[in-house]
């Protein structure tokens, strides 16, 4: 057998002769030069393969170059633990960091790599010659901390440390102890402590901190101006606080009585800071019992002069039509505006199948139903407005008579008044609400359907009349789109037809005007408005309930189709919240319904919600509040 030991010119005669055939020495040639072989191929494999000749070595490769990439995933950890364990030995140390009396040894490219403040200290600055480097402000046990956070990433942040490892932190510009620093704090906010939290993040510039923290201080007003943090403010954070549209509170009594107590806190040094303070309340949102027997009697404003005329702004504003207020609007006139405020969806009487007091709650941020204070009476085919924070139960039929009673919930009480009546019996009216007044219109009073209508400013509380429709309407629907009122589609009395007309009022003029009609007849239809758009939903036309919607816009023509829902309704409560069209209840012709539908004009899609009423119930009063707080 001939080739046995391969090729190679180091295995020739020196003259190129072929090579020896003598069986003896055979064996002991193919051994050595196999063994050079892979010597060769082992000493090559350490190189990176772009350097090897193609073909070299036929050990472990392939004719089109294939290779397997490792990485070794936890190689980075270890490697940190490695270099832990030799910081806390001493092992190739090559600075010592100095806070106090404590001196902290450490690895210059370790703090480099994992701060922008040491890698330019020891690039740009003399510390980067220095062996031993003194850090000024800096707390000895925070800088134990953050050295430890640099060669093991974890850190355990507590109520005795957080308060020098921000700062710290924030000086060498490790990001990820700032972070967790400013986590922890947004989970200790309390009434108690979140102003001195809210003070303790803007000296250190801790944008989220401070966004949480303001957050927190205006949801938890009420409670957060009893703690001795808010006596101990500045008047430029009083100020600041008290101006904030997104204050939640029940009433703006409680912004005027925190103005007050702090004032008396120290009267000598901050009574000449009320009247300032005073421009930040909102008194024409106050009662006028409040102005007159609150305000106007407080010894320590009624010798301001400048508080003088914020109360006459205040009355004066009471005494406007509501027409006149909507060109008299003051900053001090805007009503607060929680734009965080978990919100609640009330639903308040209705016929199941007879007229209801029951009412029902949904909260809508943990999605779960529940029964508030009943009424003191039945009440079904009423109408509901909110005006600051109260609910008003307006009309309706109590089973027996169409009645002119109205009654008004308060939330934080969880209780039932009793309200101004209105001047004529209305049930299937249109409630809607602009500028805290009241507008009731249309409706049925037991002999005939009505064109009239009514409104109550509940600043004054009494109501009075308004211009009448041309059409008799019972069973309509009204909403209010740029500051106008709209009574959609209804029933018309007289004819006794169901309505596809649309007619708007305009409380400047005190006058109604035909608006486009809808492309349907519709009697009990729902009606919202959604983002600048007027919505019809369900409704009956005689026998045929419909599951239709229909939408229109102002400056347009025509109202257009939207997608149906997924069943019939008629007398259901419309609700528009966060971008969202909830239809609530209502009945399909048969039985009452207890399900809620939720429409998304930007999907066009709709759904239902996973958990309805207890009580199915038609012809209920809807609203959108903010969920209960203490008064």
């Amino acid at each position: 057998m001939e080739g046995a030991s391969g090729s190679g010119s180091g295995t020739g005669t020196g003259n190129g002769a072929p090579p020896p055939t003598s069986t003896s020495t055979a064996p002991r040639d193919s051994t050595h030069k196999a063994s050079c072989l892979l010597l060769r191929c082992a000493s090559q494999s350490s190189l990176d393969e772009s350097s090897q000749p193609a073909g070299h070595c036929g050990l472990g490769s392939s004719e089109d170059g294939a290779s397997e990439r490792h990485r070794h995933h936890h190689h980075a950890t270890t490697a940190f633990d490695t270099l832990g364990q030799m910081r806390k030995q001493g092992i190739l140390c090559d600075v010592r960091l100095v806070a106090g009396e404590t001196e902290v040894p450490a690895h210059r490219a370790i703090l480099a790599a994992c701060s922008p403040y040491f890698r330019a200290m020891f690039t740009q600055f003399d510390e980067s010659r220095r062996d031993r480097i003194i850090l000024q402000g800096v707390d000895p046990v925070a800088l134990e901390l953050l050295v430890d956070y640099v060669y093991e990433p974890e850190i355990n942040v507590t109520e005795d440390n957080v308060q020098v490892l921000l700062p710290a932190a924030n000086l060498l510009q490790l990001g990820g102890v700032r972070e967790a620093c400013c986590s922890f704090l947004v989970g200790q906010l309390h009434p108690s402590n979140c102003l001195g939290i809210r003070a303790f993040a803007d000296l250190h510039a801790c944008q989220d901190l401070i966004l949480a923290a303001d957050r927190y201080i205006e949801a938890h007003f009420a409670e957060v101006v009893e703690s001795e943090e808010f006596l101990a403010l500045s008047q430029q954070q009083v100020a600041r606080l008290i101006s904030s549209d997104r204050l939640t509170v029940s009433t703006e009594e409680k912004v005027l009585e925190s103005v007050l107590q702090w004032a008396a806190h120290n009267p000598t040094q901050r009574q000449p800071h009320l009247a300032s303070l005073m421009e930040h309340v909102r008194l024409p949102l106050l009662s006028q019992e409040c102005l007159v027997n609150r305000v106007q009697t407080e010894p320590a404003l009624r010798g301001d002069l400048r508080c003088k005329d914020l109360l006459i702004e205040a009355l004066t504003y009471h005494l406007l039509r509501p027409e006149q207020r909507l060109a008299a609007i003051t900053p001090r006139c805007r009503p607060r505006e929680p734009i965080d405020a978990p919100k609640v969806l009330l639903v308040v009487g209705g016929q199941a199948p007879k007229a209801i007091r029951s009412v029902e709650c949904y909260d809508l941020q943990q999605e779960r139903w529940y029964h508030a204070a009943e009424m003191a009476t039945r009440r079904c085919r009423a109408g509901l407005g909110v005006v600051n924070g109260k609910v008003y139960a307006v009309g309706g039929f109590n089973g027996s008579l169409r009645v002119r009673t109205v009654d008004v919930y308060d939330p934080n009480t969880d209780s039932w008044q009793v309200a101004p009546s209105m001047e004529a019996r209305r049930s299937t009216l249109g409630v809607a609400v602009i500028d805290s007044c009241i507008y009731a219109v249309g409706g049925f009073d037991g002999a005939t359907g009505l064109n009239s209508a009514e409104v109550l400013d509940t600043r004054l509380g009494a109501w009075r009349p308004l211009a009448s429709m041309t059409t008799r309407r019972s069973s309509v629907g009204v909403a209010v789109l740029q500051g106008k009122l709209y009574a959609v589609g209804g029933y018309d009395g007289s004819s006794r037809q169901c309505l596809n007309s649309v007619e708007c009022f305009d409380p400047a003029t005190n006058a109604w005007t035909m608006a486009p009609d809808m492309a349907a007849r519709r009697s009990g239809a729902g009606v919202g408005v959604l983002d600048g758009v007027l919505y019809a939903v369900g409704g009956h036309d005689g026998p045929q309930v419909r599951r239709t919607v229909e939408v229109w816009q102002v400056g347009t023509s025509s109202w257009r189709p939207a997608p149906d829902m997924s069943i019939c309704r008629r007398n259901a409560g419309v609700l528009p919240h966060r971008g969202l069209l909830y239809v609530i209840g209502g009945d399909d012709g048969t039985s009452n319904l207890n399900t809620v539908e939720v429409y998304n004009p930007k999907t066009e899609t709709w759904t239902t919600l996973a958990s309805g009423m207890s009580t199915g119930r038609s012809y209920a009063g809807v609203a959108i509040i903010d969920r209960p707080t203490p008064a």
